[in-house]
């Protein structure tokens, strides 16, 4: 579909071992700045490298950023079971 913005929701192992989760409607770009940017997410700044360990589309802002909330309360546990799931969704 033209025109169509794809917005993705993903979690972030950082180097200390923490997660990091975000969403973004450039993925690849996004983990970049993660590890090289000055003005990336202060969390990440002092965690590099970060490595993605999970991602989901969504075509609804609104619904992305409910995805985010819902990862984001999630035991560090949880969050390491939900790395091991199989991504069936398209990413890039």
């Amino acid at each position: 579909m033209h025109g169509t913005t794809t917005y993705f929701v993903y979690l972030l192992q950082c180097a200390d071992n923490t997660y990091y989760c975000g969403y973004t409607t450039n993925l690849l770009k996004r983990i970049g700045s993660h590890n090289t940017s000055k003005v990336g997410a202060k969390y990440t700044r002092s965690r590099r490298p970060v490595v993605l360990k999970h991602a989901e589309n969504f075509t609804s802002r609104g619904d992305a950023l409910k995805r985010e909330y819902q990862i984001k309360k999630l035991s560090h546990e949880e969050k390491a079971k939900l790395c091991t799931t199989k991504i069936t969704k398209k990413l890039l």
